[in-house]
């Protein structure tokens, strides 16, 4: 089974930080490496790509390297990350282990914690974990979209959302349904006047449902207007406010579809249960007579 390995690590900087113009002074035995810095260190620390900065994993600043910055680059936005340090710093592996390792360990230099693995065919990830773990005791390998797939944390937001949609169209329903039953009764004369010159209820119910179904297309289409602009103040807001490219919110053809879905059949049935309601009365009644 070909499979590719691929290592990112990210390196949390504490505290670091200050711009050094010393690169006219560079030794072969002191030349600074390259790293890639986060957007958010850059803009706090007002570091440009080709600065030489001294970088310590110590918040003393105690034993400081001396890399230069190749790049910088945006962080891979994640929710889970909305409120941690984005002061980060990515180092090549082996640069990486020569500032972290523990001079009593002998093998701290040769020694990671966890690493990522990439796979040609991403449907092989199951049987590659169980065979992984046969051949090498003691290792846990687990494909991410497993580890964070149901189990998360948005689950759980998926059904509180869920919840709370349920309960906006049932009250909303009633609400209309309450409301189309007043407006209907305030044409009683109308659909009197109708009835007495000779139309049938089936076609007074016609009329109104092509009524509902203009009016409820127009609110629906109204509604999916206010959401997309919401949609762009939203994330401007949020994304402002946490610095970060994180989509807060997004109106997706899906969701306007089950919005159309559900508000022009909704609008439709309660325009038309008001009128059949006022039409199952005597004729007279209805005109008042």
């Amino acid at each position: 089974m070909s499979r590719r390995r691929s290592f990112a690590l990210c390196a949390v900087v504490a505290c670091l930080l200050a711009v050094s113009g010393l690169g006219a002074e560079r030794t072969p035995a002191d030349a600074p490496v390259d790293v890639l810095i986060s957007r958010h260190l850059a803009e706090a620390q007002g570091i440009a790509s080709g600065d030489v900065i001294r970088l310590s994993t110590q918040a003393t600043g105690a034993d400081a390297r001396r890399v230069r910055v190749r790049g910088i680059y945006e962080p891979m936005p994640d929710p889970l990350e909305l409120n941690d340090n984005k002061f980060k710093v990515r180092l090549h592996l082996p640069d990486l282990l020569s500032m972290t390792a523990r001079s009593d360990d002998p093998l701290a230099a040769e020694t990671v914690d966890g690493l990522n693995i990439a796979l040609t065919n991403p449907a092989d990830a199951a049987a590659y974990s169980r065979d992984l773990m046969g051949r090498v005791p003691g290792v846990l390998a687990r494909p991410i979209q497993r580890a964070m797939g149901r189990a998360s944390v948005f689950v759980v937001l998926e059904r509180f959302h869920l919840a709370i949609a349920l309960v906006t169209i049932f009250a909303s329903t009633v609400f209309l349904l309450a409301l189309s039953v007043m407006v209907v009764d305030e044409r009683r004369d109308t659909v009197g006047v109708l009835r007495l010159i000779g139309l049938t209820s089936r076609r007074v119910l016609a009329q109104v449902f092509v009524e509902g179904l203009v009016i409820a297309a127009g609110g629906a289409l109204f509604g999916l207007l206010l959401a997309l602009g919401s949609e762009l103040v939203i994330n401007r807001y949020f994304q402002w406010h946490y610095n970060t490219t994180l989509i807060f919110v997004r109106v997706t053809p899906k969701v306007a579809l089950q919005c159309l879905a559900i508000a022009i059949p909704l609008g439709v049935l309660a325009s038309v249960t008001a009128s059949w309601l006022l039409l199952r009365k005597q004729v007279m009644a209805l005109a008042r007579r």
